[in-house]
């Protein structure tokens, strides 16, 4: 054969051989850019919808927020069980990504008047999955933290957390002592709940994923970010791992449903405003402005339009203000700086006080934590279970005695 052919057949060989190992890395570890969602209205029982990629009537109803879906939404959510992500609320990481996609979202202090948020991920993350062509990111994702493990407890017998590490106990070595006040030992207590045991491993921790699942994008939202602020994970991915570990819908290794003992909250409430509660106002630490938070109710919509530093807070992949159709103050005792970490610790397990916030009424309550596995249940001052509106949930942990102002 002509020598020159032959070259060429080498140099066409090495090529497409160089082609195939780029396009393969650029898959594997190149992020994806989110597109912006469009969120659908909500629609009566019957219609005919399009959410994403799925069609048919919204008759489904969700477990974790009450709202109704086409059968194709819940045909996948019944594959898995609730996913958690801590992500953060520094003012350096907003907008964040994901948060109108929570069907529940809890807020608490974190460190130093910040807050972090906990958003639990099941119904509202399939539509948005399908919309972001299967690949919804969320975050910037951030620590663990104790109480946010009281909070987890209650989604299944071995949840999804996800979160980039945590409070545990900063020993210098196995023979000194811990550093950090045993209470506030997250990473200690994942491991003392089972959580990153063979068969019922939940924990996703970001340490120990790949890049596809958790990367860090310090240009996400357009201005670059310090590396603290820029840890996003694709729940695609989470969810892919949890299955490989046998924790889908079932606990393979105990043979049983996530929800064998998950108690839903009551979704009776109908939504239609019945008043004009105006804007929610509330601080978590007094002095730290850039975390207070209000939330306007909107009464065309009947929902409440969030502001947080006093500024519209925006959800990064709707590039839509964040709403919510449920408001829960939820106070508990909070002790500060336990150990020399500053780690703070907030008693989610026990009774205290509340507000309801929905229709633009606002409601007394008060709420009930047994133990660590039982539900929070809110009830109103006639003790009765309180009705949710079918939506999303925003509980909002702040400690006793701090004002929440109505105007």
């Amino acid at each position: 054969m002509n020598k020159n052919l032959l070259n060429k057949i080498k140099y066409l060989g090495i090529f497409l051989l160089v082609a195939g190992i780029s396009y393969y890395l650029f898959d594997f570890f190149i992020p994806v850019t989110p597109k912006k969602v469009i969120s659908s209205d909500e629609t009566p029982t019957g219609t005919v919808v399009k959410t994403g990629t799925f069609t048919g009537p919204k008759t489904e109803v969700c477990p974790i927020n009450g709202q109704l879906y086409s059968a194709q939404e819940k045909a996948i959510w019944e594959t898995r069980r609730p996913l958690m992500v801590m992500i953060e609320n520094h003012q350096d990481s907003r907008p964040q990504s994901g948060l109108q996609s929570a069907d529940i979202v809890y807020e608490a202090v974190a460190e130093g008047g910040i807050t972090r948020f906990m958003g639990v991920f099941y119904c509202g993350i399939v539509a948005s999955q399908a919309d972001l062509e299967n690949k919804y990111d969320v975050g910037p994702v951030r620590s663990a933290r104790t109480y946010f493990l009281d909070i987890a407890s209650e989604y299944s017998d071995y949840p999804l957390y996800n979160h980039v590490g945590g409070a545990n106990c900063s020993a210098a070595d196995s023979k000194s002592p811990c550093t950090t006040h045993i209470k506030a030992q997250a990473i200690e207590q994942i491991a003392k709940y089972g959580w990153n045991n063979a068969g019922t491993n939940g924990d996703l921790s970001q340490f120990a994923l790949s890049y596809k699942a958790c990367r860090r994008e310090p240009d996400r939202t357009g201005q670059e970010r310090a590396t603290e602020h820029t840890m996003y994970c694709s729940t695609t991915e989470l969810y892919n791992i949890a299955e490989k570990r046998g924790l889908t819908n079932q606990t393979v290794a105990k043979k049983n449903s996530w929800d064998k003992s998950y108690r839903a909250w009551a979704f009776t409430k109908e939504d239609k405003s019945s008043g004009a509660a105006g804007t929610i106002s509330f601080d978590f630490w007094p002095g730290y402005k850039g975390y207070s938070v209000s939330w306007k109710y909107d009464t065309t919509k009947n929902n409440y339009v969030r502001s947080n530093g006093g500024q519209d807070q925006i959800d990064f992949n709707t590039q839509s203000t964040i709403t919510s159709k449920n408001i829960v103050i939820q106070y508990v005792k909070e002790t500060r700086s336990v150990d020399e970490h500053f780690h703070n610790l907030y008693e989610m397990i026990g009774t205290g006080k509340g507000i309801l916030f929905q229709n633009g009424v606002k409601t007394e309550i008060t709420w009930s934590k047994v133990n660590r596995l039982s539900r929070t249940i809110f009830k109103d001052s006639a003790g009765k279970e309180v009705n949710f509106i079918p939506g999303n949930i925003w509980v909002e942990i702040i400690p006793i005695g701090n004002e929440v102002s109505v105007l």
